[in-house]
């Protein structure tokens, strides 16, 4: 309630047809302060603002020319990095279509498929600065498998990032509660300076989602 009295929340109409779940979804969306400021200030995403806040506590924007987007749409992390790092070139990748962002070459392809490393690596045409993923696997309602399938994707750009960094580089990814796996966690913690966790004000406080923060690529050799 405000201070006259006014209840600023907006409500749902009913529509037949609609779920109980679908009225949840819309009315959180339509009272979320981050989605109005998305909108307001042209981002396809309220996303956006988890790179932004990550950006803000960790720099993991300072001083990038190029860009690895895995998991790219619908494309507010690119987004954000083409406004604070306009001449920054940006290559991201998904299996959805994304629509064009300037500057940014968008690959529809899934990112597990074999060619899909060296095609990224050739439209980047150079070692990344940062390679960044907001991926997650579609979820089948199983806690555990839910899981185990998106730290799958965890681990494939995890190990496409120590394959195609620029050394002093940096990894940003999105985990789940209980934060990185501990394979995982030790392939980073060995090519990384630090390793930490976060979880950006942006996040829903009801979502199990974290984000791995790797800087530092020490380029060793792989074994």
């Amino acid at each position: 309630m405000t201070r006259g009295g006014g209840d600023t929340t907006k409500r749902v109409k009913t529509a037949r047809g609609r779920t109980a779940s679908s009225n949840r979804w819309l009315s959180r969306q339509l009272n979320d302060p981050y989605v109005r400021q998305a909108k307001a200030e042209g981002y396809r995403s309220r996303a956006a603002y988890k790179l932004i806040e990550l950006d803000e506590k960790f720099g993991v924007l300072k001083g990038v020319h190029r860009v690895i987007d895995l998991g790219i749409a619908p494309g507010g992390w690119s987004q954000v990095v083409r406004k604070l790092r306009p001449k920054a070139s940006v290559v991201g990748i998904d299996l959805l279509e994304t629509d064009p962002i300037e500057g940014v070459t968008l690959l529809q392809m899934d990112f597990m498929a074999d060619d899909a490393p060296a095609k990224l690596a050739e439209a980047l045409g150079g070692k990344a600065d940062l390679v960044m993923s907001d991926m997650a696997a579609n979820t089948v309602g199983h806690k555990q498998t839910d899981h185990l399938r998106t730290m799958g994707l965890v681990e494939a750009a995890a190990w496409f990032a120590v394959e195609h960094l620029e050394p002093g580089g940096a990894f940003v990814a999105k985990v789940f509660a209980g934060g990185t796996d501990a394979e995982i966690l030790a392939l980073l913690k060995k090519h990384f300076r630090t390793v930490k966790h976060a979880k950006p004000p942006a996040s829903r406080k009801g979502s199990s989602e974290w984000y791995v923060i790797a800087q530092g690529f020490k380029a060793e050799p792989l074994t």
